[in-house]
């Protein structure tokens, strides 16, 4: 089969490379394609600004783009944009893949008060970020409806893992804090992320339309920064004062319905991915 990945950044690198080792031809759409690895054949497109052509064979189609900034412009020229130009070349170009895979965040749903989400939860944002992406959701399900595409939209959690070290960094300078308010934060390592995609774009059940993308334990963001410093004997981070007013909302999501077509974790909870990443940046533990 061949598989296009439209936004071959970190991510879509990642599960780029896991396609190519199960034996499929990648293309790998990106602004900087000398960059991508072996393995990934590279074309040059920016999704923000031009349609992209696309190959007539293309059986798998993953939109994995992401933002340049953590602004409303960014995210709209990213996520609405990007979407519009490689849902245009597919139609322009007579292409229906036989699934195709948008990478979507859990940022749709709301403050819950720490109680449990999942695919069946509306998704009712309060941010930006997650009211560009419900409409980039509605647009992607419009889109492929009437045709022979199987639609699939993942929401993935907070992605981090190789290079992705932001908390990591924050606890080992001494800037992290630990929230007033008890808040619980859903994460995936970016290993697990990539691997979920080549999953549900592969399987031989038929896809949900929709999918939860985080690993098995939803941990409050204060145990999470303790773990941190205690692998790397850093002192534990203070706790604020008071809460955050525009900090992010607290839910629990729920990976069951992911769990539920046979995916298996390589990194089920925080504990184990985040050790992963500190061994190989080579922070030594105490």
């Amino acid at each position: 089969m061949t598989v296009l990945i439209a936004g071959c950044g970190d991510l879509g690198t990642e599960a780029g490379l896991r396609f190519a080792a199960l034996g499929h031809e990648v293309i790998g759409l990106r602004r900087s394609p000398e960059k991508l690895p072996a393995g990934i054949r590279g074309m040059r497109a920016d999704l923000s600004c031009e349609v992209p052509a696309v190959p007539r064979d293309v059986n798998i189609v993953v939109v994995a783009v992401a933002a340049d900034s953590s602004t409303e412009e960014a995210y709209r020229t990213a996520y609405i944009k990007g979407l519009q130009n490689i849902l245009y070349a597919l139609e322009r170009d007579s292409v229906e893949p036989a699934r195709m895979l948008f990478v979507s965040s859990t940022a749709v749903y709301k403050d819950s008060d720490g109680a449990v989400v999942d695919e069946t939860t509306p998704t009712e944002p309060t941010r930006f970020s997650g009211k560009v992406l419900v409409e980039a959701e509605n647009l992607f399900l419009a889109r492929t409806r009437g045709t022979r595409t199987q639609p699939i939209i993942l929401r993935l959690g907070g992605i981090y893992g190789p290079g992705r070290t932001r908390l990591i960094d924050q606890v080992r300078s001494g800037q992290a804090v630990i929230p007033a308010r008890p808040r619980h934060t859903n994460r995936v390592h970016r290993d697990d992320a990539a691997a979920m995609i080549v999953h549900l774009t592969t399987m031989d059940q038929d896809p949900d339309p929709v999918y939860v993308g985080v690993d098995d334990h939803a941990a409050e963001m204060g145990d999470v920064m303790r773990f941190l410093a205690l692998e790397m004997g850093s002192p534990e981070p203070p706790t604020a004062l008071e809460d955050a007013p525009a900090g992010p909302g607290d839910k629990r999501c729920s990976n069951q319905r992911l769990r539920g077509t046979g995916f298996e974790f390589a990194f089920s909870s925080y504990v184990e991915g985040y050790r992963a990443v500190l061994a190989g940046s080579g922070v030594r533990h105490p």
